[in-house]
């Protein structure tokens, strides 16, 4: 016994069955091309912004400062500075990059088991947001306590 086996386009089905399987493949492919130019435009977006519209590659620093007068006030100050490249609100970038670099690890958070003295210079504190070369930054810098250094360079930097 020979047993021959033939196989069907979708087109030789019976009825409309063959033509919504002939155009599943299409819309499938249409459906796969729109995803991609899709997210092939959202990457390009999202690396011109990283890049800073496109100069050369991300900066090293990105953060954002906010100066306020205690719990509770309005934001007083608000810059941005970049480093590495240069740019930012800041008036003068390049000067406040290279201070802020020569600062060994100035956002780290500070080591557990430390007393700081309970002083208070005034309510004012900055609140430094962003990435510093790759690291997630959010610290609250205070006018006093274990900041006072910290907080007196970075006001005079920007002030």
């Amino acid at each position: 016994m020979v047993v021959t086996q033939t196989s069907r386009s979708s087109a030789d089905l019976p009825g409309r069955a063959g033509a919504r399987l002939a155009r599943r493949p299409r819309l499938a492919r249409r459906y796969l091309l729109a995803g991609l130019a899709a997210a092939a435009v959202l990457l390009a977006g999202c690396s011109a912004a990283a890049n800073g519209g496109g100069n050369g590659g991300p900066a090293k620093v990105s953060l954002t400062f906010q100066l306020n007068h205690g719990a509770g006030t309005p934001v007083v100050k608000h810059w941005t500075l970049n480093c590495e490249p240069s740019g930012g609100g800041q008036a003068n970038a390049d000067a406040a990059c290279t201070a802020l670099l020569k600062l060994k690890h100035p956002f780290a958070p500070l080591p557990a088991g430390v007393a700081c003295p309970m002083l208070l210079l005034s309510n004012r504190k900055i609140v430094v947001t962003g990435t510093w070369f790759g690291v997630r930054v959010h610290r609250i810098v205070v006018d006093g306590g274990c900041d006072i250094a910290l907080f007196s360079k970075l006001d005079k930097l920007f002030g």
